[in-house]
């Protein structure tokens, strides 16, 4: 009974190993994860020469590769922690297995006596023929051989222990130098973290050697991002008049044609559900069937639209309104989220849809915007556009070249915003 519950507790410990190495796996994939984000920082900060105009967008960035490296360091605090229990499994394991090893010989030498004491074949035969009548002497010769069964699977069972407590033994080691090695990252990465900090102070104190020209210059693009919220807003509000007023159209169309031909006597149609335009809420736009599949389709695909661009990138802005970490008189409000990537790099559409304007913000250069149903996504920030009103995307289709600021330190950096209706959302979850 003590060696099952021996078995089941052995295996339990197994079976929390087992979760606690699944444990480390994803910690170590998520960070991975981190550091390809931070390699990204590091190949846009190089690229983004230093310069008094962009010291903003390169203490973001940063800002960005900080964040990314305390996240590192926490990560690996976690892997050395399930490391840990790991080693504290392992120890009990060996500890319970010893245990067992050391029984099972006890009661292997203690057998081994005994037959000593027998050892000749004709004390066997005595044992076998002193019995009291025949079936007393075949349960004895059943005895005798199961018994030297027992004492074979005793023996193969002591070799098998010793081999799994060395095996076990062998994987302690292993998790040990894993350890040693997580530590010496660990020690690593806060060596990169201080220097990384000391160079974010550094542009802290040149940024605030100048805080009256940096809030003005936040004034400024505040101006450019209102005056660019406001043409989208009026792109979306004539759109919606416009489908508001085919509709209308549509429906009178049907009444009158209804009307004649109740007149004549002859039997009513109802118009073709394809030309049919039915808002999703008051006010808002109007769709087609066609367009209504459209909508819904970009809806489910939330969390799997591809980013608006291709290789390496940063989000340095992300929606809403933030209190800059470090520059505390620093406030920005965005309607969408900045990208920032490496010049040269085309902003492409995140889903199939319908280019319905394409205009200029100073500030933001050329935007472009590409209605789904009544979803619209704008890409702005463009220094070449390469599709035009009326025009039909694809999902990924490059739509623009994205301008590269040559007196901003060559900043390239798109910025994309996601409307419902009249309603901005955050683009963040929406994107894979």
């Amino acid at each position: 009974m003590r060696y099952c519950w021996l078995v089941i507790f052995v295996l339990l410990m197994g079976s929390v190993f087992a979760q606690n190495s699944s444990k480390v796996r994803e910690l170590e994939k998520r960070r991975k994860a981190a550091l390809a984000e931070i390699e990204t920082t590091n190949q846009l900060l190089a690229e983004t020469k230093k310069s008094a105009q962009n010291s903003l967008n390169r203490l973001n960035l940063l800002s960005k590769q900080i964040l990314s490296r305390k996240q590192v360091i926490s990560l690996l605090n976690q892997e050395i922690g399930e490391i840990d229990k790991q080693i504290v499994s392992s120890r009990r394991q060996i500890s319970l297995l010893e245990k067992d090893l050391e029984n099972k010989r006890k009661n292997y030498g203690k057998s081994a006596q005994s037959l000593y004491k027998r050892r000749s074949s004709q004390d066997k035969l005595l044992f076998i023929l002193s019995a009291d009548n025949f079936a007393q002497s075949l349960r004895r010769m059943r005895y005798l051989r199961e018994y030297a069964d027992w004492q074979k699977k005793q023996a193969t069972e002591i070799i098998d222990k010793q081999r799994e407590i060395t095996d076990k033994q062998r994987e302690l080691e292993k998790t040990r130098a894993e350890k040693n090695s997580l530590l010496g990252v660990r020690e690593d990465e806060n060596r990169k973290l201080q220097a990384e900090e000391t160079s974010q102070k550094k542009e802290v104190q040149q940024l605030s050697k100048k805080q009256k020209q940096l809030q003005a210059d936040l004034k400024k693009k505040k101006r450019q991002a209102d005056a660019l919220n406001r043409q989208i807003e009026k792109q979306i509000a004539e759109e919606i008049a416009r489908a508001e007023a085919a509709a209308k159209a549509a429906r009178g169309k049907t009444t009158a044609s209804t009307s004649t031909k109740k007149g004549t006597g002859t039997k009513s149609s109802t118009r073709d559900s394809r030309d049919e335009r039915i808002a999703d809420t008051k006010g808002g736009y109007a769709m087609t069937k066609a367009e209504k599949k459209l909508s819904d389709d970009f809806a489910s695909n939330k969390g799997r639209l591809p980013y608006p661009v291709s290789g390496r990138y940063m989000i340095v802005s992300s929606f809403g309104e933030h209190q800059h970490q470090e520059l505390k008189y620093v406030r920005t409000n965005n309607s969408g989220i900045d990208i920032q990537t490496s010049p040269g790099t085309d902003a492409r559409a995140v889903f199939k849809g319908e280019v319905t304007r394409v205009f200029v913000v100073p500030g933001y250069n050329n935007s472009v915007i590409v209605r789904h149903g009544n979803y619209l996504t704008v890409y702005s920030n463009l220094s070449q556009v390469y599709v035009k009103a009326g025009d039909r995307v694809d999902t990924r289709q490059a739509i623009g070249r994205i301008f590269t600021d040559t007196e901003d330190g060559n900043a390239t950096i798109l910025h994309f915003q996601l409307w419902k209706e009249r309603t901005k959302l955050n683009p963040a979850p929406w994107l894979d």
